[in-house]
């Protein structure tokens, strides 16, 4: 988008904003919540609160997601949410969510886990699926700083949303303030050419909100090869039509691109040799990623008892991405929608019965076509050009989902939860490089294959006790599975379906007890729970005729992961007194423990070298993560937080360097501390403008971290982060109509 586009676009949004401000600023009556209405938490209890959730669900807010730059999801998952680990594979792409040590889906040579995208895990943004239909969720185009309420469900949850083995991440899109009318220009700076520029309009009305976003963000990279940039623009709005509907919509586009610099070798990242991955920066190694995501939300309550809610969804997406082994173009198109009907019955004077009952279907359209890179023939000196097509595939993937949950409510407020849902997934892909050759009687393979995945039923039991309103004690029973993606579900070198390939299964028992104590001021969240995952999906290779070389390799399910953990959260006000110097100091900590270890779990690396990770620890999991911090703001408008982040060693490859030796290794991580601060000021230059000033540096005591980890991927493992200090300070100034 070059500067005039820009102008017209920032432009228009200006306009519409301020004229339908002028509009809207008319109504003054007030409806107390009405922005919170909004909100979708999906669960059968009427009473949505965390207490009453039998389930360990970590909700984050814009004091939580804001304590650093605001930019990067990972800062405030991996300093608020206990047993959740976010990575990302450069500057503002390949995110990756880690809950409970379930990270990615198995990778193909690599075994264990992906070291690609986000797999296993469910994500939503304002209610439309950022993963898509095959259960991969790509985040390279999602503005974080864009988001104002994070939810993450632990652990698997197919119950509600299908293939959602390791958990669900809801992303919330910042709300406007209830009537008010605002325009907003936001400013950050930072390390390394950090550089972000968002403009932002508010109209909170009486029957309608909206929120439009607009923004431009570059940084230069702290190595080589590492520069990034996004422009953005995301709206959204909501209507109350009547009394008994309201609609809510949301419309995001954005163009990213992020260089990458490749994984660093374990020496090079011991040496401090920062200087990237040759291979990936002769092939200009990048994620670009074009992209649409829109939604149309209507609720309905047709009584007291019945209410519905109808979501219909559609992303649109083009990528070009290239690494050390090679070039890819992708165009996906995935669209669907979720229903859910809402239920509510009384069964006499102390007793209530709730439930929720929907479907969501989704599908997915894509071309993938990938190519080898060669040398620059022109200017050998310069990156690598794009070579020879390696694969085309066009392929339709289908998920959907039905499913049902209850809760009835007991007195002395005891509940009981008991939900089932029913999954399928169906893959279809055409090979549209198809060689002639393959289609004569003698050698036919076919060039459409095509498997599904049916019948992956996932139950649900819990029950919760709240005691005095303020303290509650569950424990839980949950399912879920992850089914295999386009790439897996056949055999590239002999064009069969893979047909005994299953999805993992994972289920949980979890206890737990959340709750405020000391007159409201310390808030707890404590969580047991043992998962067992079935059925992982591993590599297994097959010799050649002679039996001297590895002909070609498939997936296979083998072997389980046992994981038992205990996290727990605790929040202290300190201090909450409005004429006080000291306005506010609250202090919170968190820790998690995890045993994590495989089981049976045999991964083929050659025909002739099999590695058995049994009793192992699971890789890419430290047993120990502990954060600590503390929120204050002071009398006159400053306000601040410092947050320390510890993160124990952890294991990250038991396959060797060198592909023929068959001897295990152990390759660990060093443990790390981190020290990070935020400062701030805010007044009020006139009735109308008010001014947010903050500086902030992370990493003070320079110490040498990862972004992130490879998992059995060596020689190259690390991405990481900077060594040294990074600064950064923004100025925002808010006009309030």
């Amino acid at each position: 988008m070059n500067l005039l586009n820009k102008t017209l676009v920032l432009g228009a949004i200006v306009s519409s904003a301020v004229g339908y401000s002028q509009e809207i600023k008319k109504d003054t009556v007030t409806k107390v919540n009405y922005l919170k209405e909004v909100e979708v938490t999906a669960t059968s209890n009427t009473n949505k609160t965390i207490l009453s959730q039998p389930q360990s669900i970590s909700k984050l807010g814009e004091k939580e997601l804001n304590r650093s730059t605001g930019l990067f999801l990972d800062d405030a998952i991996n300093t608020n949410v206990p047993g959740v680990n976010m990575q990302r594979r450069t500057v503002s792409a390949g995110q990756q969510f880690n809950i409970r040590g379930y990270g990615n889906g198995v990778r193909g040579t690599n075994g264990t886990n992906s070291n690609f995208d986000t797999q296993g895990t469910k994500v939503y943004l304002n209610n439309i699926p950022v993963t898509d239909a095959e259960g991969i969720t790509l985040m390279d185009d999602l503005d974080f700083s864009s988001i104002g309420d994070v939810e993450v469900v632990k652990g698997p949850s197919g119950s509600l949303y299908g293939l959602a083995i390791a958990g669900v991440v809801n992303l919330k899109t910042i709300l406007p303030e209830l009537n008010k009318i605002s325009l907003a220009q936001n400013t950050l700076f930072g390390s390394y050419g950090l550089k972000r520029l968002t403009t932002q309009a508010q109209i909170g009305g009486k029957n309608g909100a909206m929120l439009i976003n607009y923004g431009s963000q570059k940084y230069d990279g702290f190595m080589e090869h590492t520069a990034s940039s996004k422009d953005f623009v995301n709206i959204f709005g909501n209507s109350t039509l009547s009394e008994k509907q309201k609609i809510n919509a949301y419309l995001g586009y954005s163009d990213s691109y992020d260089q990458r610099n490749g994984e660093l070798t374990r020496e090079q990242y011991e040496d401090f040799d920062y200087s990237g991955n040759p291979n990936y920066i002769k092939n200009d190694a990048h994620s670009h990623m074009v992209s649409f995501r829109g939604g149309l939300n209507h609720d309905y309550q047709f009584n007291r008892n019945i209410g519905n809610s109808f979501s219909v969804f559609g992303t649109g997406i083009e990528s070009d991405v290239s690494s050390a082994g090679g070039w890819t173009d992708k165009s996906a198109l995935n669209f669907g929608f979720r229903t859910t009907f809402n239920l509510n019955f009384d069964l006499g004077t102390a007793y209530k019965l709730s439930g929720i009952a929907g479907t969501e279907m989704q599908q997915q359209n894509s071309q993938a076509i990938s190519y080898a890179m060669v040398a620059n023939g022109v200017d050998p000196d310069a990156y690598n050009v794009i070579g020879s097509q390696r694969s085309n595939r066009y392929s339709i993937s289908k998920t959907n989902h039905i499913f049902t949950e209850w809760t009835l409510n007991m007195p002395y407020d005891f509940s009981v939860t008991a939900g089932v849902g029913s999954s399928y997934m169906g893959i279809e892909s055409q090979d549209r490089m198809y060689v002639p050759a393959n289609n004569t009687p003698g050698t036919y393979r076919p060039s459409t294959l095509s498997a599904s995945y049916k019948n992956m039923v996932s139950p649900k039991f819990a029950i919760n006790k709240v005691f005095n309103k303020a303290v509650s004690v569950y424990a839980s029973y949950n399912k879920g599975y992850k089914a295999p993606v386009s790439s897996y579900f056949y055999i590239p070198y002999t064009g069969e379906v893979n047909k005994n390939l299953k999805a993992e299964v994972g289920t949980q028992f979890e206890i737990g007890s959340k709750g405020t104590l000391m007159n409201n001021k310390l808030t707890y969240e404590l969580a047991v729970f043992q998962t067992n995952f079935k059925d992982k999906m591993t590599s297994v290779a097959v010799p050649n005729a002679t039996n001297t070389a590895t002909l070609y390799s498939y997936i296979v399910n083998a072997g389980e992961q046992i994981h038992k953990g205990i996290e727990a959260s605790v929040k202290y006000e300190l201090i909450s007194n409005e004429n006080g110097f000291f306005k506010s100091v609250s202090p919170f900590a968190n820790v998690t423990y995890s045993d994590f270890k495989y089981k049976d779990y045999i991964y083929q690396r050659s025909y002739n070298i099999a590695f058995d990770f049994s009793n192992e620890k699971v890789l890419g999991t430290p047993p120990v993560v502990f954060n600590a911090g503390v929120d204050f703001a002071i009398k006159y408008g400053f306000y601040g937080n410092v947050t320390y982040n510890y993160r124990d060693a952890m294991f990250y490859s038991y396959v060797p360097t060198t592909a023929s030796d068959p001897n295990m290794v152990h390759y660990e991580t060093a443990s790390y501390n981190l020290l990070n601060a935020k400062f701030g000021y805010q007044r009020n230059i006139t009735n109308h403008l008010s001014l947010d000033a903050t500086f902030g540096v992370n990493n003070i005591t320079n110490t040498q971290y990862y972004q992130m980890v490879f998992s059995n991927q060596l020689p190259d493992a690390y991405l990481p982060a900077p060594y040294n200090a990074t600064f950064f300070g923004g100025l925002n100034l808010k006009y309030t109509f």
